[in-house]
């Protein structure tokens, strides 16, 4: 009897496991490059990148400016840590075997002050079973934030 209840309780816990998602997976990956800016931590950030991954941003004149992951990751780790905070929220996502796409409207806070608001859109690619960012583009404004 004691074996049975063992066993009850063991199928239990291991059903009540969920199995982390293809969705999951690529929340995790861009939140990984969210905590490595927050840690400015230089290397962690370049590990969330493909090789050959392309950084942009939509300046307020309209105008697209190039950056790139190195550019970025330097500019990151000369930040004091925690004064980068990004928080996001995952307003779209999509999956389709190796290629995932995100839009992350987010708020910024520099030393815990906010900054701006705008939109991330990440393009991820399967990189031997792990979620890189190939493509990065953004928005940022001030005004009409939540």
């Amino acid at each position: 009897m004691k074996k049975l209840i063992l066993i009850a309780i063991a199928q239990f816990f291991i059903l009540g496991l969920k199995a982390q998602t293809a969705e999951d997976s690529v929340k995790t990956a861009i939140n990984q490059m969210f905590a490595a800016m927050k840690s400015s931590d230089a290397k962690s950030l370049r590990e969330c990148f493909a090789d050959s991954a392309i950084l942009q941003t939509i300046t307020r004149s309209g105008t697209i400016r190039n950056e790139s992951v190195d550019e970025f990751a330097k500019q990151i780790s000369t930040l004091p840590k925690d004064s980068a905070d990004e928080r996001i929220s995952f307003e779209t996502l999509k999956v389709d075997d190796g290629l995932a796409i995100a839009w992350t409207p987010y708020n910024f806070y520099y030393a815990g002050k906010f900054s701006h608001c705008g939109v991330n859109s990440f393009q991820l690619v399967r990189q031997n079973g792990r979620w890189k960012i190939q493509y990065l583009i953004d928005t940022r404004r001030r005004v009409g934030c939540k």
